[in-house]
């Protein structure tokens, strides 16, 4: 971990499902030497590709875990991690995102920008990530990298710019042109392993040279340098490049290479690109907080200062935990002392690694810029780790944790599975904030809470694999949420007297919907009607009624509430006398507010052959789907809608049989909306059933 800081690049490669993620960086591995053969990513061979260590990502060719890893490409050193793409685990995305200098999005030469190249593009802009792009699967039918190219403008609104093109598409797919060297670049050797450059096809040249011209043209727009010599005629390939990487790393252009991870093309020039284009740590501003003032302080990325490391996953593993951090500032060694900022606990650093997929590698050190691990230390995931020198520690922010929309009730069959599945929910809670288990009291289930169906179902298989646990399990059951649609005043009196010191307290005020928080308190008492001290018991009093709403038992969000006038009696008044009378007039207004239910509505996208295209829009309105729009690419069709996630327990499956195996499609949270009237009783039917079995 020697190497000049302006040698190191953090990079993540993110994309839609089924882009060529897990291949690229097959790929990358070979071509910088880190591992000697290519394995496929369903692992037809019985290995599998390297980053997916995980059995089941073998088995079902998907990442489920993001895998860190490290190589060497012309004195640089390239830290990777490689994300799932499936929505469900989109954790692993957001974390990883948190963490990394820079990006590769992965798009299909086919498919262009799908759902989820939307959704990872969103996670960039969230933590200012600079990306390029990498136009994948050139050499599949139907390719087209100029169409990808200005999707990337239309729906993701970037600055997107070629530069690179393709020499023939499709099965005559065979080499690229470097619009900044003016070469065209083929692969050869069996792994494309030999990279030969020629002059440009005489067919191409035209092409090329407009398309440097446009490349020029952006470029110029951050560059002096080179606005003067384009108007000269005298353009370098220092300059260009030099232009091009100063407004990718300001996110203003998005460079956009093309190639075939699969067929091993155009991957060494996507690394040099890698070393030209994204930033090294020392380029990007790191903040953190002080937990003397709360101001912000600018992290310095020198190795001679203070200790600051995000922990950003946890992995419990056969040694213990496993935490996997970045450090931006300083340098760890084995026997440092740092303090945790969330419990101010020490933690005595032992055993230090560097990662390769479920590989390790023990090392002395890591130095700010690094991604590594720590054995042993108890921590959470989004914990900062500072030096215990530090006059006042810092805090750094955590990575954004969208809220579980589907839960499941799962049953152990027998007392030494409960013990087993009681240890791989500790596990898998702690490790995936997105993943929640709780036991319901009424029932005494245990309800495990995730993202999506394939989520939990992962979740459940890897508790009978890991843990050799046997499971049963409920119905899924959906997130529903109660809202109130109206303004409502409250005057509530507590009174209790049961013989020497009673409760007394009076709160009066009213609630409101609010669209943009989950609950909000406002004080306006004026005159001391209610003693300061007892105005935190009222809202601890309000916000306890928030877990269980007074309607149906859902959680309840989107509630203001504000306090304006009350009393107190100077003996028989306490917190929880206020607390009690909180909890009565929530209780007493909430149904005048006219409470209803909120259900999670999903966008979901189908890919269907054009033919099944009146069959595939049916089957979403049958499901109270709602049809966002529909678009024609030669002989498929793309359907977008939004559908409550309660009409689509097995939809996988109907789809496939009505479109002969031919259709698949993508779904993520979108937000949350009223459910219909006439399916509310059918909810409370359904409590009612459920409440009457268990008695």
């Amino acid at each position: 971990m020697n190497i000049d800081m302006n040698k190191i690049r953090n990079i993540g490669i993110s994309a839609h499902i089924d882009s060529g993620k897990t291949t690229l960086t097959e790929r990358i591995l070979f071509y910088t030497n880190r591992i000697h053969t290519i394995h496929d990513v369903k692992g037809k061979d019985g290995v599998g590709a390297t980053m997916d260590s995980m059995e089941l990502e073998k088995e079902r060719g998907i990442t489920i875990a993001s895998a860190a890893t490290f190589c060497q490409w012309k004195n640089h050193e390239i830290n990777i991690i490689d994300t799932p793409g499936h929505v469900d685990f989109t954790i692993e995305v957001e974390r990883s995102l948190r963490v990394l200098d820079g990006a590769i999005l992965v798009l299909c030469a086919v498919g262009g920008v799908q759902s989820q190249s939307i959704t990872v593009d969103t996670q960039m802009k969230r933590y200012n990530v600079p990306r390029i792009a990498f136009v994948n699967k050139c050499d599949r039918n139907g390719a087209n990298p100029s169409k990808v190219i200005e999707q990337l403008k239309d729906k993701l609104g970037h600055n997107a710019v070629a530069l690179q093109i393709p020499v023939g598409l499709e099965a005559k797919f065979e080499a690229v042109v470097d619009l900044i060297k003016m070469k065209a670049f083929y692969f050869d050797g069996e792994n494309g392993e030999k990279v030969r450059e020629e002059n440009i096809p005489d067919d191409l040249i035209q092409i090329a040279e407009e398309k440097r011209e446009e490349l020029i043209d952006v470029a110029s727009m951050f560059s002096d340098d080179l606005m003067e010599a384009a108007l000269e005629d005298d353009v370098t390939e220092e300059l260009l490049i030099s232009a091009v990487r100063t407004a990718t790393l300001q996110r203003e252009i998005t460079p956009v290479f093309i190639g075939s991870a699969y067929k091993n093309k155009g991957v060494q020039l996507l690394l040099d690109a890698v070393k030209y284009y994204l930033p090294c740590p020392a380029e990007v501003e790191n903040k953190a907080v002080s937990l003397q003032n709360d101001e912000d302080i600018i992290l310095s990325s020198s190795v001679s200062e203070h200790v600051v490391a995000l922990a950003f996953k946890l992995e419990d593993g056969q040694y213990g935990q496993l935490t996997y951090i970045r450090v931006y500032q300083g340098s760890i060694s084995k026997g440092d002392m740092l303090i945790n900022a969330r419990t101010m606990k020490k933690i005595k650093i032992g055993r230090l690694i560097r990662m390769h997929a479920n590989q390790m590698e023990d090392i002395d050190s890591i130095s700010a810029g690094y991604i590594g691990a720590l054995f042993g230390v108890d921590c959470s995931s989004g914990d900062t780790l500072f030096s215990k020198d530090m006059e006042y520690g810092v805090s750094m922010t955590s990575m954004f944790v969208p809220e579980p929309v589907i839960s499941l009730a799962i049953v152990p069959a027998d007392n030494s599975s409960q013990i087993k599945v009681s240890k791989a929910l500790n596990r898998f809670t702690k490790e995936d904030p997105t993943f929640r288990a709780s036991v319901d009291h009424a029932t005494n289930e245990t309800i495990i809470e995730g993202m999506g169906e394939l989520h939990l179902e992962v979740y459940i298989e890897r508790i009978r694999r890991e843990y050799g646990a046997s499971v049963e399990t409920g119905k899924p059951q959906v997130a529903y949420k109660e809202t109130i649609t109206r303004k409502a005043e409250f005057d509530y009196i507590h009174k209790k007297q049961t013989g020497g010191a009673g409760q007394y307290g009076r709160v009066a005020g009213y609630m409101e919907p609010v669209s943009d928080k989950e609950f909000n308190f406002e004080n306006k008492i004026k005159g001391g009607s209610i003693p300061t001290q007892y105005i935190s018991a009222c809202e601890k009093g309000f916000l306890s009624c928030m877990e269980k709403g007074p309607m149906m038992k859902f959680p309840v969000t989107g509630v203001n509430i504000v306090i304006n006038d009350g009393a107190s009696h100077a003996v028989d008044s306490s917190e929880k006398a206020f607390s009690a009378a909180a909890q009565g007039a929530f209780r007493a207004a909430y149904p005048k507010a006219r409470p209803v239910i909120n259900e999670p509505v999903m966008k979901v996208v189908v890919e269907t052959p054009t033919a099944f295209q009146g069959t595939v829009m049916g089957i979403l309105n049958q499901r109270r789907g709602i049809i966002v729009g529909a678009q024609e690419d030669g002989k498929m069709t793309v359907v977008e809608a939004k559908v409550p996630l309660a009409e689509m327990f097995g939809f996988s499956t109907f789809l496939r049989s009505s479109t002969q195996g031919q259709a698949q499609f993508t779904m993520e949270f979108s937000s949350y909306k009223k459910v219909p009237e006439s399916l509310v009783e059918q909810i409370k039917s359904d409590i009612a059933e459920k409440k009457k079995n268990i008695a």
